[in-house]
């Protein structure tokens, strides 16, 4: 049984979508960012980077439970454990963890930047704005491109980059952006999208949705600050 300690963020749910594309027996704890939980020592305990998702695999097809903590590691263990979602070949292999890296490296973060500076920071940076705006769009036009090239998905079969990079492009209307312009990536969004097990994973965190209140200094801080550094 997989324990995935969870909230509703792009990082959790391909996690939660693996685990339903798998049919894997799994088990959602709640993690509110909103109350710091994720800097409380019972959890950097399990991941030192206080950041969601973590898992923790119960077995029993391991000697001992087994933590797992960034989310690109997490589907990569998960892709080994089950031999599922990543091809044998080398050849295939090594696609499938490069677009895989270049989602948790490229567009994860830089789609997070640009969200922050555009919803939640205190005072709006022209500067900022457009620096991760420009780079956001840029990356879109990677992935069309790729799409264009592998037609059907992103390594050329359905694979872990696509549940990495899926939740992702989810955000396009927060990031400012119409897939209207990337029709391959509107063709492929669409696909994804309508798979049953990537439903299921989208809806496996519907008793734990994240807080629609306005942001506060104090929400500010819990989301994205983090503990004091000690002197």
């Amino acid at each position: 049984m997989i324990e995935l300690f969870y909230e509703s963020t792009p990082n959790t749910r391909k996690v939660a979508i693996f685990l339903e594309e798998a049919g894997l027996d799994y088990r959602l704890t709640s993690v509110s960012l909103e109350r710091g939980e994720q800097h409380h020592e019972a959890f950097t305990a399990l991941n030192p980077n206080g950041r969601i998702p973590v898992i923790i695999d119960h077995g029993p097809d391991t000697a001992s439970p087994v933590t797992v903590f960034e989310s690109g590691a997490i589907l990569l263990y998960l892709a080994e454990k089950t031999g599922r979602f990543i091809p044998a070949d080398m050849n295939g292999r090594f696609a499938t963890i490069q677009w895989l890296f270049w989602q948790m490296a490229g567009l994860g973060p830089m789609a997070g930047q640009n969200g922050h500076f555009l919803l939640y920071a205190p005072e709006k940076l022209p500067y900022a704005i457009d620096r991760y705006g420009r780079e956001t769009r840029r990356l879109y036009g990677v992935l069309e491109t790729q799409l264009q090239r592998t037609a059907a998905f992103i390594a050329g079969e359905y694979s872990i980059a696509d549940m990495a990079t899926f939740p992702w492009i989810m955000t396009h209307k927060a990031q400012g952006l119409t897939l209207d312009d990337y029709p391959a990536v509107k063709r492929w969004f669409a696909e994804i999208r309508a798979r049953p097990a990537v439903q299921r994973g989208l809806a496996a965190g519907g008793g734990m949705p994240r807080s629609s209140a306005p942001m506060t200094d104090a929400r500010r801080a819990s989301l994205f600050g983090a503990p004091q550094e000690p002197q």
